[in-house]
């Protein structure tokens, strides 16, 4: 080896160090590529929570048409901003054929809903790595239909909670994001066993010293929540939870803060085809910053439904 050949390397090693010091490396799959700077620190983790995901009716046929990354297209940047995003998936994922597709509005047919197997991956390559499947939908295509999901979404590596297969403490999807170890507990109203049993297994992560997050599935669809699920709300953050995100309604509902914890007791309809008014054309995302005693920050941004089946940032 020659002087000069002694010397490139020598620089191209130290040109190393230094953008490994100032870009630390970020490994994702089978990929190593350096990263610039994150808009928070190591030991906090920064989760996207949105809301109602549907991949059947008028969104499976648009995708069909448009490609699955058209439906994403509008957002993607967004969600690369996180380390996260959680999001409750509204159906199962199965190799059987669509009811919903071509039905008549109001039919049962019309609220079945299965989503394509290439549904996992696509959230995957939009970083939704965790979803919530405790829902009423869930059970659609019966448990073939949830055994069906759980095994795409883990082929994928889409972790998922709330399996109504599964005992309380199996419930939980647990997850440490840059130290610090996270828990995400599900409630659904048509899934979980009994509010105590949950309120128990919050308290339960809490008193682990791991960082209790809510994702439920509750109350009525269209209408303000009721006082019951309020109550149950309120007795989760009691238990420990730091923050309490909602699904279901279909609309954005009111955030309430209660004891230092946020509640947002529905984040409304994320991917859906619901398009009859403002209310269901509109949704809520919640980006979280959390570090090992709770959460940091909060940033809401609103969401627009379009009639081309694409949801888009509406403004911050």
């Amino acid at each position: 080896m020659n002087n000069r050949t002694s010397g490139t390397l020598v620089f191209f090693f130290a040109f190393v160090l230094v953008v490994s010091a100032l870009f630390p490396p970020v490994i994702l799959d089978d990929f190593i590529f350096f990263a610039a700077p994150a808009q928070v620190s190591k030991k906090e983790a920064a989760v996207l929570f949105v809301g109602d995901m549907m991949f059947d009716r008028s969104i499976r046929t648009t995708i069909e048409e448009k490609g699955e990354e058209y439906i994403f297209s509008c957002i993607r940047d967004l969600f690369g901003t996180v380390d996260l995003v959680v999001g409750n998936l509204e159906g199962p994922i199965t190799s059987y054929a669509s009811k919903s597709v071509g039905s008549v509005v109001g039919s049962p047919e019309n609220y079945t809903f299965t989503f394509p197997t290439s549904t996992a991956a696509l959230l995957k390559r939009n970083n939704v790595s965790l979803v919530s499947i405790g829902n009423n939908h869930i059970m659609n295509f019966g448990r073939d239909g949830l055994v069906q999901t759980k095994q795409w979404l883990e082929s994928a590596r889409v972790r998922h909670f709330g399996d109504p297969d599964a005992q309380e403490s199996d419930r939980v999807a647990r997850m440490t994001i840059n130290d610090t170890p996270l828990s995400f507990i599900n409630w659904s109203d048509w899934t979980s066993d009994k509010t105590d049993h949950t309120v128990a297994q919050v308290r339960v992560e809490k008193e682990s010293g791991r960082v209790p997050i809510v994702y439920a599935h509750w109350g009525d669809e269209y209408v303000p929540p009721p006082q019951r699920v309020r109550e149950l709300a309120r007795s989760f953050v009691d238990a420990g939870a730091v923050i309490v995100i909602g699904s279901h309604p279909h609309v954005i509902q009111e955030m309430e803060e209660y004891h230092g914890a946020r509640i947002y007791y529905s984040l409304g309809n994320f991917i859906f085809d619901q398009y009859w008014d403002d209310a269901v054309r509109t949704g809520l995302g919640v980006s979280v910053t959390f570090d090992t005693q709770g959460v940091v920050a909060v940033r809401e941004h609103v969401f627009s439904l379009g009639r081309d089946r694409r949801t888009c940032l509406k403004s911050e």
